[in-house]
């Protein structure tokens, strides 16, 4: 049964994992007929985010502590894992994925990613192993590519967002929600989500289009 890591980034669209597309993720994976192997980073969060409100909270979380929520528990430290454990790597989006995996959303094309996080990915790469990336997460793998290894990837069709990941050396392509962009050569795979997703169904359609995509190229 292929292994496939699902990179968190905490509990909460504003603030961590968009949960919708974490869960789709999980969903469609075992549907495929994969294990999932959920990680995250074990550090503080960016902040915190009233869900209900939008307002900034004056509390501290732990972004490992907050994925598991998503995770019921079984959930790894990021630092632990390595190329060899997995067949493929998923990195949900949210808000967290541009605040706790990198600093993405204050920084923009000059942000720093987790070196955890960007360890990892550059493992899967020199091993050639598939990656998928959805809603705001390419911004980051764009950065970890950088200009030299640049990848075809979407975040849907927003514009200045686009024009932060072309800055950062790679190739944005717009894509529809239901749809889904392919580097063939990097092995790296994107899809908007609720980066254009207006419901639950919206989002399902590109995500299983990618983990289907990504089980296929573990199959190859």
């Amino acid at each position: 049964m292929p292994v496939v890591g699902v990179v968190l980034s905490g509990c909460g669209v504003y603030d961590g994992s968009e949960i919708h597309e974490a869960v789709l993720t999980l969903y469609f994976l075992r549907k495929a007929g994969a294990q999932v192997l959920f990680m995250a980073p074990k550090r503080e969060q960016f902040h915190v985010i009233n869900h209900l409100t939008g307002e900034e909270m004056k509390e501290r979380r732990n972004v490992l502590v907050e994925s598991a929520r998503i995770a019921r528990g079984e959930i790894q430290e990021i630092a632990q894992i390595h190329e060899d454990q997995i067949d493929a790597l998923i990195f949900p989006g949210g808000f967290g994925a541009a605040k706790n995996l990198c600093d993405f959303a204050t920084a923009g094309e000059k942000c720093k990613v987790d070196g955890e996080v960007e360890r990892l990915v550059k493992e899967m790469r020199r091993a050639g192993k598939p990656i998928g990336s959805i809603c705001i997460a390419p911004a980051f793998l764009a950065r970890i590519l950088g200009e030299k290894d640049g990848a075809r990837l979407t975040i849907g069709s927003d514009r200045e967002t686009a024009a932060k990941i072309e800055k950062m050396g790679s190739t944005h392509i717009v894509c529809a929600v239901d749809d889904f962009v392919v580097d063939e050569k990097k092995r790296i795979v994107t899809t908007p989500a609720y980066m254009l997703a207006e419901d639950i169904l919206e989002a399902a359609s590109g995500i299983e289009k990618l983990v289907n995509r990504i089980m296929s190229m573990i199959a190859d």
